[in-house]
């Protein structure tokens, strides 16, 4: 039946995005399934937005549908298999309610107002505030940040699974449980982390328009054991060092000397000699220049973020969850994907992950506060019902969106929310209680799973959960009384009709918010 259900929405979200012919590519992250299209003007956004499965869409490099976490992995291979087929006009039936659907979101009347009372309008707004955005997120730095993520996002699926096991091993370990069993789950767990670098320098090519495999032949160096008989500035190299910052400036300037071969190597030798000088020059900057500049970037990141949170975690914490949402409005989260990417190499977990996951607790609770003070307005209220459990979940699209950051105030007062949650966490590392977590990509309860940190797992889970506590405790607050001017809610509370049908539209709106 499940299988039925993701083969329906995958037929369904199909003709609205052209049909087959008009998809380029099929890929998806922890939430998104990510499309190349060839003629953006076929694609009926509305139409999408109006299918119960979509919780919203976005229009970037790729065109981007939100199915959230779990969902999105199993809809994206019958999508993939529909396309494969050319199989655009199956499910007519589901596409053709689509449509109806879609009629249906469209006839709200548009309006100009400032305090938008209903979820149609928020969500508009909403649309509106993301494409300007997205115009003011179009620069060289950003558009850079952005490419590095996508080398990034497509590792996370296997950083979550090998995390879930090192914490499973650990829990086998401290209880003596299986004793047998530890050493496969060691190996298992420990796999990709040990190669991730080849991965990037896959990655990284593929990004950037050179040759994968290429890519992943260089940083392939990085961690070959035999580095170690190397020396360079003086020091014996080790293997990984400089990790996935070396390994992502190894394939960069691979892609480079690629691309530089290609236009000047005749067509008769370049299959001989452009892979061939490709992997001997960037190999040899590699090892006598990248891998130790690497190496030392890596140290001062990972010593920077411990004496930070060591020594004015409060503080620190304070200001990364309260600032966690503005910088990804203005997409500048991106390049710490990066970092927490070489925390996990060195130590195990990132300390930086839970601290920005108190900015969606921020969120759930501003959230829930605009429920309780907008008693009247049924449309906002059904909204907030349908996004919550995402948003507990830590897919913030809709909230945020749909509801937060069209209302203006309540976004500032969830980012108080999560300032006090990321204050609190900060605190117990600068006491000594470190709360990390293995893997980057979830947030909220489903970072659960993934928790670790220098002292207990009961210790560090407690940590956490109070911090998301205080985290919507504090967003409820601070929405509850400071989130509404007086004529606001005059105008909010005005008596609107539920949606006639399943969640509306408006409530699924643009975005892209994860730590």
């Amino acid at each position: 039946m499940s299988d039925d259900k993701n083969r329906a929405t995958a037929a369904a979200l199909l003709p609205l995005v052209g049909g087959a012919a008009n998809v380029t590519s099929v890929t998806h992250c922890m939430t998104r399934l990510r499309l190349g299209v060839r003629d953006r003007s076929l694609v009926r956004d509305e139409a999408l937005k109006a299918l119960p499965a979509v919780l919203g869409v976005v229009e970037d490099d790729t065109y981007q549908i939100v199915l959230g976490p779990g969902t999105v992995a199993r809809v994206t291979p019958e999508f993939a298999a529909l396309v494969e087929a050319g199989a655009d006009g199956a499910e007519a039936g589901t596409a053709a309610a689509g449509e109806t659907a879609a009629g249906e979101a469209g006839s709200a009347p548009a309006t100009d107002t400032t305090a938008p009372a209903t979820a149609d309008e928020l969500a508009a707004q909403g649309a509106a505030l993301k494409a300007r955005q997205k115009a003011r997120n179009a620069t060289p730095v950003k558009l850079f940040l952005r490419r590095i993520a996508d080398i990034f996002v497509p590792l996370i699926p296997a950083l979550i699974g090998c995390g879930i096991i090192a914490g499973l091993n650990g829990l086998l370990t401290n209880f003596g449980v299986l004793p047998a069993l530890v050493p496969a789950l060691a190996a298992i767990a420990s796999g990709f982390m040990s190669l991730i670098a080849v991965f990037v320098g896959h990655n990284t090519a593929k990004e950037f328009g050179g040759t994968p495999v290429l890519g992943g032949a260089v940083a392939a160096i990085i961690v070959y054991a035999g580095v170690a008989k190397v020396t360079a500035f003086g020091q014996q190299l080790s293997p990984g060092q400089g990790g996935v910052l070396g390994a992502l400036g190894a394939a960069l300037l691979a892609v480079q000397i690629e691309k530089w071969c290609r236009r000047h190597v005749p067509e008769a030798l370049d299959v001989l000699v452009t892979p061939t000088v490709t992997v001997l020059l960037s190999g040899l900057v590699t090892l006598f220049g990248l891998m130790f500049v690497a190496g030392e970037v890596a140290t001062a990141i990972g010593t920077c973020a411990n004496w930070l949170l060591a020594h004015g975690g409060a503080a620190a914490g304070f200001l990364l969850g309260g600032l966690f949402l503005p910088l990804v409005m203005l997409g500048l989260h991106q390049a710490l994907i990066p970092i927490h990417t070489t925390l996990i190499e060195q130590q195990g977990y990132t300390v930086l992950l839970p601290i920005l996951a108190m900015a969606g607790a921020g969120q759930v609770g501003a959230a829930l506060a605009v429920y309780f003070r907008l008693p009247g307005n049924r449309s906002i209220r059904t909204t907030i019902r349908s996004a919550l459990p995402a948003g507990l979940l830590g897919v913030g699209e809709p909230l945020i969106y749909g509801v937060s950051l069209p209302l203006g105030r309540p976004f500032v007062t969830a980012c108080v929310g999560g300032a006090f949650g990321g204050g609190f966490v900060g605190l117990f590392n600068q006491l000594g209680t470190t709360a990390g977590s293995t893997a980057i990509g979830p947030s909220g309860w489903a970072l659960f799973p993934l928790l670790k940190g220098n002292g207990s797992l009961g210790a560090t889970l407690l940590v956490y959960a109070l911090g998301l506590l205080i985290g919507y405790a504090a967003g409820f607050l601070a929405t509850y009384f400071f989130g509404f001017g007086k004529q606001a809610l005059t105008d909010l509370n005005t008596v609107t009709p539920a949606p006639a049908t399943g969640v509306p539209a408006a409530s699924r709106p643009e975005a892209q918010v994860s730590p």
